[in-house]
């Protein structure tokens, strides 16, 4: 049994705020299309393991072209077509470490809680309409399925 002091303990509470105790992160993707952006939706869901905890909310795209260059500072080359957010089951750090592993084909930033967007982005999630084309990805298992087991109630012949 672990036994903390009670300096510990209001050390812990102090330093460990929501977000960077592993509490959900919020990602933006900006692009063209919505078949480029629901592909970096299933890239972030396949090849960098996160795993998205609310449906993906169509945002203005003028406010997340205004957000990006805020976070960036610097005007951006292009502006988007359409953009979207979500949030993500993993923490900030872990989900800009994955993000870099993947290629999209749409701009996609980890909007961290340090910035004064943060809150303009989750404003504008509460009113927004659920992103058209998206399902959620089938949960992937670990077993191996024993499709002999059925095989007697699965006959291939006809009656």
């Amino acid at each position: 049994m672990l036994i903390l002091d009670k300096i510990e303990i209001i050390y812990i509470l102090i330093n460990c705020n929501n977000y960077s105790c592993g509490i959900m992160a919020l990602i933006l993707i900006r692009g063209e299309n919505s078949s480029k952006i629901l592909n970096a939706i299933a890239d972030i869901e396949r090849h960098a393991n996160l795993n998205i905890k609310s449906k993906p909310k169509v945002i203005n795209s003028e406010l997340a072209d205004s957000i990006v260059e805020s976070i960036l500072n610097s005007p951006l080359r292009s502006k988007s077509n359409l953009a979207t957010a979500f949030f993500v089951e993993e923490d900030i750090t872990l989900s800009i470490m994955q993000i870099k592993t993947i290629h999209p084909p749409a701009h996609v930033i980890v909007v961290s809680d340090e910035y004064d967007e943060y809150g303009r982005l989750e404003n504008a999630l509460s009113g927004a309409d659920n992103l058209n084309g998206y399902h959620f990805s089938k949960t992937r298992t670990t077993e191996l399925k024993d499709y002999k087991k059925d095989f007697k109630t699965y006959s291939r012949t006809k009656p």
